[in-house]
């Protein structure tokens, strides 16, 4: 009998090519408006390709980020709290790989402690540094409970993405105001359908 296939395994920050000089970047967004149709040199563009080239180092500034260093700081004096930590309502900044259009949304975070806790904020970074590359919303919802589970061994990660996709709503079949929901659950949410039914009620309730 032939082996299973392994699972195609995801893409790391660390398999990128070299990355291109700043002045590659701006010939090719000029490249770009030319191939549009416009002239790159007319006074309303002139300093597009600087801006646009500005606006892709914030937009996808997580390359550069490490989620493992946010997690790392951690708090082990949890008074014995076995309970859920739940973040609602996390502004979601993202776009997806295949047409490099901005998804926008929520990210839903919680996790049951073990022996240590993390700062509240560097949960919600954790989701900033994934969301700032390129992936689809399903590889985000995999990659944050990943980072939580590897970091902070927890009992169990609960992740919920709801979000709104400009590939979708732009361009192809324009459909407006249709939200994906993505989700991923580990350990005792996974296992027990009463705790991961109260995670799904508190964060969208």
């Amino acid at each position: 009998m032939s082996p299973t296939p392994a699972a195609p395994a995801l893409v790391s920050v660390n398999d990128m090519v070299t990355r291109p000089s700043r002045e590659e970047a701006l010939k090719a967004v000029r490249t770009l408006l030319a191939w549009a149709g416009d002239n790159p040199d007319r006074e309303g563009l002139r300093d597009t390709p600087k801006r646009v080239v500005d606006a892709y180092s914030e937009w996808f500034e997580g390359y550069g980020a490490d989620p493992a260093v946010e997690l790392s700081r951690t708090f082990e004096d949890v008074q014995g709290y076995d309970d859920m930590v739940l973040l609602r309502d996390i502004e979601i900044e993202s776009h997806c790989e295949h047409h490099m259009a901005p998804f926008l949304g929520k990210a839903y975070v919680a996790y049951i402690p073990t022996e240590k806790v993390v700062g509240i904020s560097k949960l919600a970074r954790v989701v900033e540094i994934f969301a700032r590359r390129l992936q689809t919303q399903e590889t985000l919802t995999q990659l944050i409970a990943e980072a939580i589970e590897s970091n902070l061994q927890p009992a169990g990660v609960a992740i919920l993405i709801d979000a709104e996709h400009q590939c979708m709503t732009t361009r192809g079949v324009h459909h407006r105001h249709v939200s994906t929901i993505t989700t991923r659950f580990t350990g005792v949410f996974k296992s027990d359908e009463v705790l991961k039914d109260r995670f799904l009620k508190l964060a969208k309730g």
